[in-house]
């Protein structure tokens, strides 16, 4: 986990938003063990009680469970449950602006699927 943090929110819930995000990514699967809350908390050198904490908000949404003297490990249907969350979000609290731009700059569904994609790197005009 990248050790940056932004102060507009809590530790705790960008420890949760990572570990989320790595979970929508596949980086960690349906019962894999997180990495342990010791060694996140020295990478990130933060407390450990607050890696606790963001664990534990992922305990309480049941994307995670506890396995006793073993650590936490995704849940199945973790990713699933989040996709469909996410999708809903992004519905409900995003597309509406993306749709806005859209309909404003006249672009249609053939100028959608034709624009070139950059998988969410960032991409610099030519001849910079």
């Amino acid at each position: 986990m990248d050790p940056e943090w932004n102060d507009a929110q809590p530790i705790y819930r960008q420890i949760r938003d990572r570990v989320v995000a790595m979970i929508l990514d596949g980086v960690v699967a349906d019962g894999d063990p997180l990495p342990s809350v010791r060694a996140v908390a020295a990478e990130s050198r933060v407390n450990p009680l607050t890696v606790l904490k963001g664990y534990q908000q992922l305990a309480d949404e049941h994307l995670v469970e506890t396995r006793r003297g073993r650590g936490m490990f995704v849940t199945e249907g973790a990713r699933d449950r989040l996709l469909a969350g996410e999708r809903q979000r992004f519905l409900a609290e995003e597309w509406p602006a993306v749709a806005a731009t859209i309909r404003r700059l006249g672009l249609d569904a053939r100028d959608l699927l034709s624009a070139p994609r950059n998988n969410g790197a960032e991409t610099s005009a030519e001849g910079d």
